[in-house]
């Protein structure tokens, strides 16, 4: 527990906009700013401020408090999402991995994300609009199904399960979409890269799971660029 607390506040105290990173993580615990102000005991307008990054960033002192409360309402709620963030194992690196992870600063809407990689809706298209994401998983797919177990699939969501999957190295888009439904977590979104028709019990099953599924063809370079920079 206390390393992920010291994660949560290592990236609010290293980001260049720490109200926003402030923000990300309140929402990811699903703490509303009346809930983080009574147990703070303080206005929500000063929380407003902080997240809007109108008042100087926060010192230690005010982190730690902010970290602390989020896990303190949560153990009150049950303490899920701290229990799912512990089960996640933070990998410093993942350059030999058959995926890449990447958080947002910002959560955005799948709306939006989908407009931003420039994808075609192919199934669920009216869920994007309630959708929102707080990062993406790029994921080679033939290394993905052939090199990871069923146990390692919880390490594709990183610190929140509120992402997009990305595919690479799909040729029908049957078998990433098995292994969606097969699996305990579900991404929100997937997006399948470079696949021109998708396969019928891919759409099938997107639309069992509810889950929007898109298409891309930007260029993989081109759309790491451009999620990058949200």
């Amino acid at each position: 527990m206390d390393s992920l607390k010291e994660i949560i506040a290592g990236e609010i105290a290293l980001s260049e906009t720490p109200g926003t990173t402030m923000k990300k993580w309140r929402e990811l615990f699903g703490v509303s700013q009346i809930e983080l102000s009574k147990h703070l005991k303080i206005s929500t307008s000063t929380i407003s401020d902080y997240e809007g990054n109108r008042r100087m960033s926060p010192g230690v002192g005010v982190i730690k408090r902010f970290v602390n409360a989020l896990f303190e309402i949560d153990d009150k709620k049950g303490g899920t999402v701290a229990a799912n963030l512990e089960k996640v194992e933070i990998k410093e690196t993942q350059q030999e991995a058959p995926y890449i992870l990447k958080d947002f600063s910002a959560p955005i809407t799948g709306v939006d994300f989908a407009r931003m990689i420039d994808a075609k809706v192919v199934a669920n298209p009216s869920y994007l609009d309630s959708i929102k994401i707080f990062g993406y998983t790029l994921l080679d797919s033939l290394r993905v199904i052939l090199e990871m177990s069923l146990g390692d699939y919880p390490k594709l969501f990183g610190t929140t399960t509120e992402r997009a999957f990305i595919f690479e190295q799909v040729t029908t888009g049957r078998s990433p979409m098995v292994v969606v439904r097969v699996a305990p977590i579900k991404p929100k979104i997937v997006v399948i890269f470079n696949l021109e028709n998708v396969d019928k019990l891919a759409i099938k099953i997107a639309q069992i799971e509810k889950i929007p599924l898109l298409t891309t063809k930007v260029g993989i370079d081109e759309l790491k660029a451009r999620l990058n920079n949200i």
